[in-house]
Formats: C-alpha cells, structure tokens, sequence
C-alpha cells in the first residue's frame, strides 16, 4: 500500500532536518574511540530511550514463535491472531532492527521483560499469554519465546557497538500466578489484613497460635533472626501450589510459599495492600524479608555481571516496601561500576501523577530517577485537552521536590503515553473527537517537540514514532510493528500516513518518525537540550503559548510552542546578554528586540527552537 503523508507535516519537517540531520552526519563521523567515549561518557538526561515490547516489535526466527511447546495456544501461549497472546517478535528481529532504532536517534532501548514467564494464565474462558514478559517463573533466563541467553549477549554486544544503552526492565514485587489459595480456590480473594490475620494466629485473631516470637514485618525487625520464626505461611490464606507447578521457579528459592505475603489480591485502598496485596493475583513475595532481598540482588546481579547492561527500568515499584530498595538499589550501581559501567541508571514505575507523590520515591526509597507520570498528565492536558499552558509551568515550578532538587529532576524519565494507559495519539483523538487528521497530528507533535527539547529524559513507545493511535490501553495499545493478524489492530487508522497495523510499519519517512529523529539530532547538536537547567519564559492562563529556555555554559536555547488555534506574536523574555539567535527549528529573529527581550511569530499549533550558539 502506497504511503500518503499528511499534507501540513512536511513543512514543518523541513524546519528542523537541515540543521537535525546535519547534526546527525557530524556525530557518525566520529573516530571510533571518540564514539565508544562519547557512548561511555553520557549522562542518563543524555538519553533518548526507545521502549519496546519484544513480542510486539519484530520477528526475527518464527521457529522461535511456540517458545518450544507443543499443543494450542493454551499451551504454547502462541496465537498471532489474538491481541493477548504471543504473535512472535523476538530478539533475533530486534538485533535486525537496529539500523531502525539508531535512525530514530534513541540512544537508550528499555527491553520489556524478556524472563521466561508461564506462557498462559487466567481464569478459563478468559486466559492469555505472557507475551509481555511480567509473569515471570524463571528469573534467570530469557523466555524461549524471545530466544537464548545467547542471543541477549549478542544483542547487548551489538547494541553497545552502535553506541545504544540497554535498559532491562526488571520485576522484584511478584512472580507468575502459581500460588493458590485453598480458601478461594476457584475464585478472587479478597485481601486479608494484619490487623484482622495477625502473623502470630492462623484464621484470624481466635486462631490457633502460630509462628510464635515473630515481630512483625516493620522496618525495625526486618532481621533475618526474626524472619527465621515465620516459618507457617498460613496466617491469612492456606496457601499451596498445584502438583503440575511444584518447582516451576527458578531460582528454588522462590518456590517456598513462607517468602510471600499470601493475603490476597490488593484492594489498592492503602499503603498495606498496595504493597502487600497480590497484584491481579499474582504471587506477591515478601520484600520485607532479608532472604528475598539478597535473592533479588543476586539474581538480577547477574544479569548485570553477565550481559552488562546499562539500566534497569522497575516495575510496580510503588508496591514494594521502602526498605527493600533502600538496599537493592545501592547494591545494583555498586555491581555496575565493578563491571566497569559508569551512570548505571534505575528509574522506577510509580504509578502517580503529583510529583510529591513520585517525589517520595526519589527521598524515602532512594529511587535515582521514576518515570514522569506527572508529566505525562499535563501533557495530555495541555496539548490534547487544550487546557491552559500554566499546568506546565506548575508541573516544573515543582521539580525541586525530588531528592537532589531541579538537577534530580532532568534525569526523570518523560513520557508521552505507553504500553498500560495507551497512545497519546488516541488521548487527543478522544479529547477532540471532531478535529482534522491534521491537527491531531499537528498535536501530536506539539506534545514531542516538549518531550524532547524539556528537561528529562525522553521516553518513546514502540509504534508512536509510526502514528499508531489503538484502541485504548494495555492489550489494546501493543500493536506489533512486524505485520499484524489481529483484526482489532488492522482496523486502526493511523496517523500521517494510509498504511495499516497489516503491514510492516518501520517507514523511516513517517511523519512522526521524521520529526523526532530530526529533534533528536538537534538534542545531540545542543548539548542544553539535555544537561541545561530550564527557566520557563512564558505560559497563559487560557490555552496559549508555552515558553522556555536552557542553558548551559552561557548558551541559551530558546523553545516556543503555540498550543492554540490562533496565531501567536508577541515579546519572550530571554537572557540580557542572549542578544543574537540561530534557528534550529522554525523562524527566529537573528537579533533580540531589546536586552532581555526577543520578538516571535508563531502560527496556530507551531513552534519554534533558536539558540545563541554560534548565532552570527
């Protein structure tokens, strides 16, 4: 099928590739020991992470495909028609695709996770794969439907040589859903609190006397003395494993059901079940205990000492207690520099959207970075509700909140939408159900021109950089970008181009793609755009212009968006001594109007970015 572009995107496009791409040119032709320096050298906020799902990016050995299981989908978890199971990428396609990636100009990959996992589980009538890698039974090795270890080793190592961080996205909170309940076995249990199921009674309060001496789980007796007395699991639930799974885990040690909490499935109505309660049922482990601290440490250790990866990406880190990463994470950047990886990064997934909230993570937990939910949620406010650009300048007037203030702040990693919530190409399109197949595209690049010229570091979800839009989240928003079965997929219409989810869709001349690659190389070519603090110049209190600098170095670089319908011309307050600019992206004036002044014109939902570097 013939790919159509929309009509108002090439224009803009040319704004930023001359200087972008040129940018692009100077940096691959460094001599091969500046490249691995540069490469060694750079900062997390330096980063330009791509995020992918393996089954859902590109396959590379369909004999891979069944994960080498024999029987239907509810074996083998294999089904390319079906949006929840596995449709076959792997890591064999994604080391073929790296030419793709570096295009892009992503610096970073966060890999899903890639452990092996139980390949189908659910209740009957309703069961789905793993094919997204969070059910994991085995810890140690990569899931047959993806590959070998060895086939990771050769995808770090090729990577590496391309100048490409790898990020692993990690699991410490649960495994796969192997532990049942005998109280519920064939249906959801609610969750049981400490109060009501003390660890010292089986069934309660009137219960017979159980695990006698044990303290607690609080941080003061989380010994592995004290742990040694919980040796009977059976305070809450009868918890115990079908004959079929008995020692389905690797490492042995997570078979042993007294190293999890066994108090069912979280309600998420408080800090105990949110970091207690089983996750949608699965086994929740007992971070509190000393025995599953040092286990994670070893095991994901080795997957540093082994592959040598650059960072870890932790999931639902919300639901595991302060004190297990008050550990883990000094342990893991203490493995990395003695393999000699330096700015090893750990940003974790804190599902909130305050940043006092995802602030606490960085100050109690010792989180060096978390996911930017907050920013995520302006961003859709901003430039797919058409609210008022103020919520911006709130959400950065709050950055000195995390640990290590407004420099902590450039390391968080920013988002525009992701494999859970959704595109944020459908977050516009739902907020603007009658707009033009232009403007949502001209938003959608509204929304990237801020992720990538803004302080953090600039996540991309596999599919946005082709206009992929879904359905909604999660299932709905894991379009594969090798060509597609699944008939909810294929009906999607994309954005910027005619083509569909039924064909490959690595187009390195998709709208989308094009401009971020363009930004990209202009990010690299600035060295502000990165590492610089951020003053923000201008927002509105109705929807409007968004402006603001970085600087670094005694270079300014100057970034406006018009997120209205209307044009925009008017002073922005700059610099006093930022009196000449050169354009990176859109028209700017060569000269400040006035010392600390510079007049812009911005036409309806554009943007501009000029810098007084080597301003003439």
């Amino acid at each position: 099928m013939t790919r159509v572009r929309a009509a108002g995107a090439s224009t803009r496009l040319r704004r930023v590739l001359a200087s972008g791409l040129a940018a692009a040119a100077l940096l691959s032709g460094l001599p091969a020991a500046a490249q691995d320096a540069a490469f060694r050298d750079r900062l997390p906020e330096d980063e330009v992470v791509y995020f992918m799902l393996p089954d859902r990016f590109e396959n590379g050995d369909p004999s891979n495909d069944r994960g080498g299981l024999e029987g239907d989908r509810l074996v083998t978890g294999f089904d390319p028609t079906h949006k929840g199971f596995y449709l076959g990428g792997d890591l064999a396609g994604l080391i073929q695709r790296l030419d793709y990636i570096q295009g892009l100009g992503a610096t970073a990959i966060w890999l899903g996770p890639i452990y092996q996992n139980k390949p189908v589980q659910g209740p009957p009538g309703n069961e789905s794969a793993g094919y997204h890698g969070y059910w994991i039974t085995d810890f140690t090795r990569v899931d047959p439907h993806f590959g070998t270890n060895a086939e990771m080793e050769a995808f770090v190592t090729a990577a590496h040589a391309r100048g490409i961080k790898v990020y692993l996205d990690i699991i410490t909170n649960h495994t796969a859903d192997v532990i049942r309940y005998r109280e519920c076995y064939q249906a959801p249990c609610a969750y049981r609190s400490r109060a009501d199921y003390p660890y010292q009674r089986r069934g309660g309060p009137d219960g017979p006397a159980i695990n006698p001496g044990f303290l607690g789980d609080g941080p003061a007796h989380q010994t592995a003395e004290n742990f040694a007395r919980l040796t009977d699991p059976s305070y809450a639930y009868t918890p115990f494993v079908p004959e079929a799974e008995v020692g389905v885990k690797v490492p042995a040690w997570l078979n042993d059901p007294v190293l999890y909490h066994n108090r069912g499935d979280s309600d998420w109505r408080g800090p105990e079940t949110v970091t207690m309660g089983d996750f949608a049922g699965l086994d929740d482990l007992m971070t509190e205990n000393p025995r599953v601290v040092q286990g994670f440490i070893d095991i994901f250790g080795e997957w540093i000492d082994r592959f040598g990866v650059d960072g870890f990406r932790v999931d639902t880190a919300k639901h595991v207690n302060p004190e297990f990463w008050q550990a883990f994470v000094p342990a893991m950047q203490a493995r990395a520099a003695a393999r000699g990886i330096p700015n090893f990064q750990i940003f974790g997934e804190v599902y909130e959207f305050q940043p006092g909230a995802l602030a606490r993570f960085t100050r109690v937990d010792s989180y060096p970075s978390v996911l930017d939910f907050a920013f995520q949620g302006a961003a859709v406010e901003v430039f797919a509700r058409g609210g008022a650009t103020d919520v911006l300048e709130r959400l950065y007037f709050q950055d000195p909140v995390y640990a290590g203030g407004t420099e902590a702040a450039r390391r968080l990693q920013t988002f525009l939408g992701n494999h859970d919530m959704g595109r944020f190409a459908r977050f516009v399109r739902e907020a603007r159900p009658d707009a033009s197949p232009d403007e949502v595209l001209r938003r959608v690049e509204l929304a990237h021109v801020l992720l990538m010229t803004g302080r953090g570091s600039p996540v991309i979800y596999s599919g946005d950089e082709q206009g992929f839009v879904g359905d909604g989240g999660d299932q709905d928003a894991r379009e594969p970008l090798f060509p597609s079965q699944v008939a909810v997929y294929n009906d999607n219409v994309l954005l910027g181009t005619d083509a569909t989810a039924a064909e490959a869709n690595f187009d390195t001349d998709a709208p989308l793609y094009r401009l971020i690659a363009s930004l990209a190389a202009v990010r690299r070519a600035e060295p502000a755009l990165a590492r610089g603090d951020q003053v923000v110049r201008a927002s509105q209190d109705g929807a409007g212009v968004f402006a603001f600098s970085r600087r670094l170095d005694g270079v300014e670089t100057l970034v406006v968006l018009n997120t209205a319908e209307t044009p925009f011309e008017g002073a922005i307050e700059v610099e006093v001594g930022s009196d000449r600019w050169r354009s990176l992206a859109g028209t700017c004036v060569p000269t400040s109007q006035a010392p600390g002044s510079v007049r812009v014109s911005l036409g309806p939902l554009d943007y501009l970015i000029c810098t007084t570097r080597d301003a003439a």
